[in-house]
């Protein structure tokens, strides 16, 4: 059995440290986060990426780059793609083609976004970008705005699929979020925990339609650090019954479960009672996350540069140690099926293929 390397972390600055070498060595790490603090130019991120590589083949290098004002590189050639909401406004523009000629070139964009954005961070080496947003636009929400694509389930779904189709042509898996749905309340859970008291029914019928649609094509899935009292106590990101029972069970998805940040204020409290990322990690990966992330902690700043990271490396290790987790085989092989498969073209290279071309001209 290959080890379960359940941690996704990140590092500082635009070159590995010692200690962020000493740090990716650890058998349960599995996995980087890049932000625009690690990015200066497009050459350093290719050599930064390859370096990571260098330290270990397998380790999955993840980044939140989604579109709009969620982007973490926007110079040195990265095309600046469209908040995903102006896909769904597309939708709503019929052409003189007539009636759903909106929809159709609304599909067709979001495959040439999909395969634009999966092109350019594989030339540079990155692995995994966490989207599509999944999240449907109530108008409501603080921190989902214009992330979502639309309203509707539907379009949702259809405008998702053809990013992934995009994505895929790229040769990079995909990450659906937030799982069950974070869209219909205000609250951000960066900063606060959020709770969502409809039912269970209204929220499959609406918020998660969008998985169960697209169980044969989404490769992972982020739940959302929100509460749905009616479901369970426990945000979804922790709770058995909304990743095993529903996800899972009901809604028929097979792929790889990253927890969100569990530095977010939405991670940190569990029953009424506050915990640390390490109790966090435990909780998130008994309920059935096979990754867990712990962001902006290696910060000089945050908690002295990166005490946290190693405190929850070695509160990992002494539950696993005392049966407080077990690792599984399956999570492991989820999580390396993440990793692309395929050789990428390099950045000039790529920037004359036909394909690239072709599909740039039809990012709106």
């Amino acid at each position: 059995m290959s080890q379960h390397a359940p941690l996704v972390i990140d590092v500082a600055g635009l070159r590995l440290s010692k200690i962020d070498r000493q740090r990716l060595r650890h058998p349960l790490v599995g996995g980087i986060i890049l932000f625009a603090r690690n990015f200066q130019d497009r050459q350093q991120l290719t050599q930064l990426c390859r370096d990571i590589k260098r330290v270990r083949r397998d380790l999955l290098i993840c980044v939140d780059h989604e579109g709009g004002h969620v982007q973490r590189f926007k110079t040195g050639g990265f095309t600046h793609l469209p908040p995903m909401r102006a896909l769904g406004e597309m939708w709503l523009r019929d052409s003189k083609a007539g009636a759903g000629s909106g929809a159709l070139q609304a599909t067709n964009a979001a495959t040439a976004c999909g395969f634009v954005l999966g092109a350019e961070l594989r030339a540079c080496g990155v692995d995994l970008s966490f989207t599509p947003v999944l999240d449907l636009d109530y108008g409501e929400s603080s921190v989902i705005g214009n992330r979502a694509f639309a309203r509707d389930p539907r379009v949702v779904s259809l405008l998702a699929k053809s990013l992934m189709h995009g994505l895929l042509q790229s040769g990079m898996a995909n990450c659906g979020k937030h799982f069950p749905g974070h869209g219909f309340v205000k609250a951000d859970s960066h900063t606060d925990i959020p709770v969502d008291k409809r039912g269970l029914k209204a929220i499959l019928n609406e918020d998660a339609a969008p998985y169960g649609w697209l169980n044969t094509t989404l490769t992972s899935v982020m739940p959302a650090h929100v509460v749905y009292p009616k479901v369970d106590a426990r945000p979804a990101g922790f709770s058995s019954k909304w990743l095993n029972h529903i996800l899972r069970g009901q809604l028929g998805f097979g792929g790889a479960i990253f927890s969100d940040d569990l530095s977010m204020a939405g991670a940190r409290i569990l029953d009424g009672q506050p915990v640390s990322p390490t109790q966090a990690a435990v909780a998130a990966l008994n309920a059935g996350c096979d990754m867990v992330l712990l962001c902006n902690q290696s910060l000089t700043n945050s908690a002295g540069e990166g005490r946290a990271l190693d405190a929850l490396i070695d509160g990992l290790t002494e539950a696993q140690l005392k049966g407080g987790w077990q690792p599984l085989e399956a999570s492991e092989e989820r999580r390396r099926a993440l990793l692309p498969r395929t050789p990428a073209p390099e950045w000039d290279e790529l920037m004359v293929q036909p394909d690239y071309m072709h599909a740039l001209g039809l990012v709106p």
